[in-house]
């Protein structure tokens, strides 16, 4: 049964007429009545009664009516549905970032995506990189930014570096300033000692900020430990301790943060854009991407960041 065999009965029935149902589709009238007995032998039943030069409904024709007219409607909406989604006038795109990512970048990235396509809903994922990878593995995400290396061992993923990042030290502007003279950098071993706001475990700059520590011969006091990165900035806001941030997200943190920069080489962050390497993103999703990747090479600009190894 096709759908062209069905919108030729619909129009028999319409009509009533063969020619005149033919003239309406733009067809001719032996080709039309050639589907309609293809249809019929098809069912194994007679459609139309043609008795003395009048068309009739049969019995069969009558039951299969009403269906064939909901057949025929639903393929017009998908056609619709599928035209409005490749035109990007619907849709939905399932981005996941490390909630640092989604503080510090997202926000003026979805805004301009927004404005293009505002029929397309966003879901974010926030997570860490491992959690992240998980999710596009099982298919709950379209992309997701992560920072690298990815855990091993990993699902096939195909990443692009979107930039890298320099990491600083954040502390309550009401205390006095971590370096001397004030503004001046910090020696990763100038943070021994030092109270210190931590981010839970699984997060990638816990991972990176008590690696760079311990590499200096130390292990950190944790005076707070287990937020995520709207928890840590509103702990050192309170002077519970300094935090480690990445300076896109300090460049947003307010003038009641103080921002001091680590002294080289100091610590960086990869920021990479993945998505699964057996299955191509959905059109808006790669329309999202190429925002991303925009906006990445205007970031660079920015102090703190720096081109991505291509």
């Amino acid at each position: 049964m096709q759908f062209q065999q069905l919108a030729y009965f619909v129009a028999v029935a319409d009509t009533r007429h063969f020619t005149r149902a033919a003239q309406a589709l733009h067809v001719s009238q032996p080709s039309l009545s050639q589907q309609i007995r293809a249809l019929e032998k098809e069912l194994g039943a007679a459609l139309f009664s043609r008795a003395r030069g009048n068309i009739a409904l049969t019995d069969a024709g009558e039951t299969l009516l009403p269906l064939a007219r909901r057949i025929l409607a639903d393929a017009d909406t998908a056609r619709h549905e599928v035209l409005e989604l490749v035109q990007l006038r619907r849709g939905r795109v399932r981005l996941g970032a490390t909630p640092s990512l989604a503080t510090g970048l997202l926000p003026d990235v979805l805004r301009a995506f927004h404005d293009r396509h505002p029929g397309i809903r966003l879901l974010i994922e926030e997570g860490g990189s491992h959690d992240l990878v998980r999710h596009l593995a099982r298919g709950a995400l379209d992309l997701a930014l992560v920072v690298l290396p990815l855990p091993s061992p990993s699902p096939a993923l195909t990443t692009v570096e979107l930039f890298q990042e320099d990491l600083v030290v954040v502390s309550s502007a009401a205390d006095p300033p971590p370096a001397e003279p004030a503004g001046g950098p910090l020696r990763i071993a100038d943070l021994e000692g030092r109270p210190m706001v931590m981010f839970r475990h699984g997060y990638d700059l816990r991972d990176l900020t008590l690696a760079a520590c311990r590499a200096a011969g130390f292990e950190p006091y944790l005076t707070v430990e287990g937020g995520e990165m709207d928890a840590v900035l509103g702990f050192v806001r309170a002077g519970l301790g300094i935090g480690v941030v990445p300076a896109t997200v300090a460049a947003r943190a307010g003038l009641d943060l103080r921002v001091t920069p680590l002294a080289r080489p100091g610590l960086r962050r990869t920021v990479a854009l993945a998505h699964r390497s057996d299955v191509a993103p959905p059109r808006a999703a790669r329309v999202l991407q190429d925002v991303l990747l925009t906006a990445a090479r205007r970031a660079v600009a920015s102090p703190g960041l720096h081109p991505g190894r291509a």
